[in-house]
């Protein structure tokens, strides 16, 4: 920013932390004070999307400010080629001080682990919640293998903290603290384990949701509750004696209070790392970003996981604070994606954007302005069809601030983990204002058919802009 210091930069992100389980986006379910803090003191976007809900690809898109068919991360099993441009890589060579530690999840070996970093420390795969090992840099390309006793969301702050006290303070720094929780399996920390022992958590609006319009291959998936395995999911084996909706009504509780319980662990040590910043007078020379690399479903339409083009696994928290520019408790509605990450840190340094990111700064709506051409749709791909776990149908769609259209292409060949039978081409259609929890597909409503008309066409304009070729059938 001209005529500014150059900002350092805070990144806290999580796995699979849904926007409505943060009391600042309106949880009905938790409080999250800290991160609460930090959106009084920065800005809350409602409308921030991931453009494809899995952990690698998203991760993918936000390093490099390119969707997954550029990129060539589309799936778990196709990790990052480390070669790629990123931010990180952009702002060391511009003199900033990088690190990141705890989950990478791109892959490992020569090809795949972090660069572009000064420092990293991170979990190998998922990781694990409890006395986790984490991997570093080794002699000729080998792996450190670092095993400590402890919790991992603390674990990974400390080493934050640590890295922060260890910086040289005469340059600025990018810091990636990102968090393993609350991704599946949601193994709370001893001080959280009794957490909600006695409160009974709302279920949610959604969580009967029949699926009775649903196209056939969404409501043959396996993300309903009834799904989730009883001794690793919920740690306990199903009580006798329960009817099926009083057995869905445990499930719920189980799932969403150890959920619950890691989100915790986590406010906690944002609350840790902004006290740091505090204490160290940093705050105010300080980009602090939190967000989540997708969203979930929390008992919503009666699932867990992601994938889904339906809004509470789309939809990504992104707070952002920084005194300089955010106005302190803004917010903003204008749509932003998870490709925009790169660039917003890049022109927040004072670097220029490669013209060959596909996401664009937010920069303008920091200070409070959106643009007058500023997106008013925006394109999604899932690319991993019928794995073996969830049975999710490969698709594409496009959101508009009123209407989103979704495209069950279900295509078979060359997805890793592709174990579905072939199903035909299948669509749904939501009216996001009259139906905001998208419980009716109106898909065969005549009285859609101007709108259904224009979003194809609008989904056709977006592959065609971003170079995605849409996917025509064989035989």
């Amino acid at each position: 920013m001209t005529g500014e210091p150059r900002p350092n930069f805070l990144f806290v992100m999580s796995d699979d932390h849904a926007a409505h389980a943060i009391s600042a986006y309106g949880s009905r379910i938790n409080e999250t004070p800290h991160i609460d803090r930090l959106a009084a003191g920065g800005m809350r976007f409602d409308a921030c999307f991931c453009t494809n809900s899995i952990c690698t690809p998203s991760r993918a898109s936000i390093l490099t400010g390119t969707y997954n068919h550029v990129n060539g991360v589309t799936t778990l099993d196709t990790h990052m080629d480390n070669r790629l441009q990123t931010f990180p890589k952009l702002l060391q060579t511009a003199g900033y001080q990088t690190a990141i530690v705890g989950k990478w999840h791109l892959g490992h070996g020569p090809d795949h682990d972090p660069t572009g970093f000064d420092f990293w420390r991170v979990l190998p795969g998922q990781g694990h919640y409890h006395n986790p090992v984490m991997l570093g840099p080794g002699p000729g390309g080998s792996h450190e293998v670092i095993e400590r006793g402890g919790y991992v969301t603390d674990l990974i702050t400390d080493d934050c903290l640590d890295w922060l006290d260890r910086r040289d303070r005469d340059r600025p720094f990018m810091l990636l603290c990102h968090h393993k929780a609350p991704h599946r399996t949601w193994e709370p920390s001893r001080e959280h384990f009794t957490m909600y022992d006695d409160v009974e958590i709302p279920e949610p609006e959604t969580m009967w949701d029949d699926h009775a319009t649903r196209a056939e291959v969404v409501q043959a998936m396996r993300m309903r509750l009834m799904d989730l395995d009883p001794i690793i999911d919920l740690k306990s084996p199903v009580p006798d004696g329960l009817t099926e909706d009083e057995e869905v009504r445990w499930r719920y509780q189980r799932y969403i209070k150890d959920y619950l319980r890691v989100v915790a662990s986590i406010d906690d040590n944002v609350g840790r790392l902004l006290d740091h910043l505090d204490h160290e007078g940093l705050a105010d020379d300080t980009v602090v970003v939190y967000t989540s690399d997708q969203g979930f479903f929390l008992g919503d339409h009666g699932w867990f996981d992601k994938r889904l083009m339906y809004e509470e696994s789309l939809s990504m928290p992104f707070i952002v604070r920084y005194p300089r520019v955010v106005a302190p408790g803004s917010s903003t509605e204008a749509m932003a994606l998870n490709v925009d990450v790169a660039p917003t840190f890049l022109e927040l340094a004072g670097l220029d954007v490669p013209s060959d990111m596909q996401g664009r700064s937010l920069v303008p709506l920091l200070s409070g302005e959106e643009p007058d051409d500023w997106r008013r749709s925006m394109y999604y791909r899932y690319w991993m069809h019928g794995d073996r776990i969830h049975r999710v149908p490969a698709h594409y769609g496009v959101r508009t601030e009123t209407h989103k259209l979704i495209c069950y292409y279900n295509d078979p060949l060359g997805q890793p983990g592709a174990h579905g039978p072939v199903a035909p081409t299948e669509w749904e259609l939501f009216d996001l204002l009259a139906d905001p929890l998208e419980t009716t597909n109106v898909i065969d409503d005549e009285r859609y058919a101007a709108v259904l008309m224009e979003l194809r066409a609008e989904l056709a304009r977006l592959q065609a802009e971003l170079g995605d070729a849409p996917y025509v059938a064989v035989g």
